[in-house]
């Protein structure tokens, strides 16, 4: 498969983190995240922002670090929320540039290239703006090309065979040939996704599936992260539905 290259994923970091930055900019850090219930906004900045320093430093060390509490997250007062977001996205693409996209660093999965976590943080980025979105009743702002890596790169994460050991849950989504298949409206392949008794595989295309879910691809990646529900008007779902309420399940955190 074809992915983002450094540019455009350090590039769509500095987008999303925007984005997120407006999607909260005005609100009270006690404001609830109907997304994320144990957090409220002040929660998911200092999430966001502490996320992409941790990246940065796992990168630079290439060794694994604790994954940080983001209730002990110190984003400061509102007005300093987004310089210290930029600054975090800034520190982790750049350790991504000065280590060199294809060095080996730890990940979760085993060794990956240090690109692995620039898509990763912008994966991450693109989600909680779907919650500061939501929470907030603002737009959620998202380009076409940052949707198609974001819905790859989560089914490349599920597909990894090292994915059961990191999270246990994804072993119930091994299976017989049941498929999925997530279709953007417009001119984009969608993507299918096969259960194999070995795990989950996916490719890219328009084949038939025994559960479909269509909508504008920004949905598609709200719906597959649990942000928005397979229910909710701007998606459709057809064909059999428990296959898709399955892979939500297992996917959960």
């Amino acid at each position: 498969m074809t992915h983002l290259g450094f540019d455009r994923l350090a590039e769509g970091l500095r987008e999303q983190t925007g984005a997120f930055t407006a999607a909260v900019e005005g609100l009270a850090p006690d404001t609830p995240v109907p997304t994320c219930p144990l957090w409220t906004i002040r929660e998911l900045v200092g999430h966001v922002g502490q996320a992409h320093r941790w990246a940065a430093g796992l990168v630079r060390t290439g060794t694994a670090a604790a994954i940080p509490d983001p209730f002990e997250a110190e984003p400061g007062e509102p007005p300093h929320w987004p310089g210290w977001l930029r600054e975090g996205a800034a520190e982790l693409a750049g350790a991504v540039g000065e280590t060199g996209t294809d060095t080996p660093v730890w990940t979760p999965i085993g060794a990956r290239p240090a690109l692995f976590w620039l898509r990763r943080m912008l994966a991450e980025t693109v989600v909680h703006n779907g919650d500061a979105a939501l929470a907030s009743g603002r737009p959620y702002l998202l380009a076409a090309d940052l949707a198609e890596d974001v819905l790859s790169e989560n089914l490349d994460m599920f597909s990894a065979p090292e994915a059961t050991t990191v999270r246990p849950a994804l072993a119930a989504l091994r299976g017989d040939g049941q498929t999925l298949r997530l279709r953007p409206r417009g001119a984009a392949p969608g993507w299918r996704i096969t259960r194999t008794p070995a795990g989950v595989g996916w490719d890219r295309g328009d084949a038939d599936a025994e559960v479909t879910v269509t909508g504008e691809i920004r949905h598609l990646v709200l719906v597959i992260s649990r942000r928005l529900p397979p229910d909710d008007p701007r998606v459709t779902v057809t064909g059999d539905r428990a296959l898709l309420d399955e892979w939500l399940a297992a996917t959960a955190l």
